[in-house]
């Protein structure tokens, strides 16, 4: 079979063709799997925030959980004992502190914390 010009420039188009089409199935591709990605990650929080409201009631907890006062952020909660009180975090195991919580922590850690009153005055 002999190659001619015009069949060699067919031969370019179709591939050209071919390339377009299959970048853009790829691009699509990408495009719900991110989407899929952002909806599990988004689920998986909601799971979490729901499951840190039941944390202070479970058997394991080591504290009364009367004394338990939700924050939900940027710390779970305050938890308020006689002679202490506790800032508190709930994570599952392979979940982590954030920035800010990790900032809280060093501010804790440097005992910068303080009582203030504030009063309005009429």
């Amino acid at each position: 079979m002999e190659i001619t010009q015009s069949n060699l420039w067919l031969a370019i188009i179709c591939l050209f063709g071919i390339s377009v089409i299959l970048f853009l199935m790829w691009r699509r591709a990408v495009k719900i799997l991110k989407k899929e990605k952002f909806s599990k990650k988004s689920l998986s929080s909601k799971y979490g925030k729901m499951s840190e409201q039941f944390m202070p009631f479970l058997s394991i907890f080591p504290y009364n959980s009367q004394n338990f006062r939700f924050l939900g952020s940027p710390v779970d909660g305050v938890q308020f004992e006689n002679d202490k009180i506790i800032f508190m975090e709930f994570k599952s195991a392979g979940s982590g502190l954030s920035p800010r919580q990790k900032e809280i922590k060093g501010i804790i850690a440097k005992k910068q914390i303080y009582f203030e009153e504030f009063r309005i005055k009429n």
